[in-house]
């Protein structure tokens, strides 16, 4: 189920509406917890939080011609897809992760390298989720990428 659309206000109208309400609540988290200097557009045809060029001019490796990705949503056809490549990028915040979201006794953790899977939208953890996007800041994403993925 892919959503094809050019701003989030789009994507998002055209969610479907059983998972809208969730979808529209995980992008609220992320907007009020995500700190200063991401910006919020359309990545890779999902709603994505990135770092602009007008911070790091450099983009991203895989095409520079793009801005720094950090954090992404999308409505896949069986799930809520929640995407931070720090988790993936970071083996200490992926710890973290781990151990927080064991701490909540939810539904066994649906994650591969950066994406967090959720069939059940009505389950997302998403206090625990914005805790997550708030601990990192653009200089500490920047230093990241760069010590750990930049090629």
């Amino acid at each position: 189920m892919k959503i094809v659309a050019s701003t989030p206000e789009e994507y998002v109208a055209l969610v479907p509406d059983e998972r809208k309400p969730s979808f529209n609540r995980l992008r609220d988290m992320i907007q009020t917890n995500l700190p200063e200097g991401f910006e919020e557009t359309m990545s890779y045809g999902m709603i994505g939080y990135v770092v602009p060029h007008s911070i790091y001019p450099a983009g991203y490796h895989c095409s520079p011609d793009l801005p720094l990705p950090f954090v992404s949503i999308a409505n896949q056809k069986q799930f809520i897809g929640f995407y931070h490549m720090g988790v993936y990028a970071d083996p200490e915040l992926m710890r973290w992760f781990k151990e927080a979201y064991s701490a909540l006794d939810l539904r066994k953790l649906d994650m591969g390298k950066s994406c967090i899977r959720f069939k059940k939208w009505e389950e997302i953890p998403f206090e625990l989720l914005g805790e997550l996007v708030s601990r990192v800041t653009v200089a500490q994403w920047i230093a990241t990428y760069e010590s750990k993925l930049k090629r």
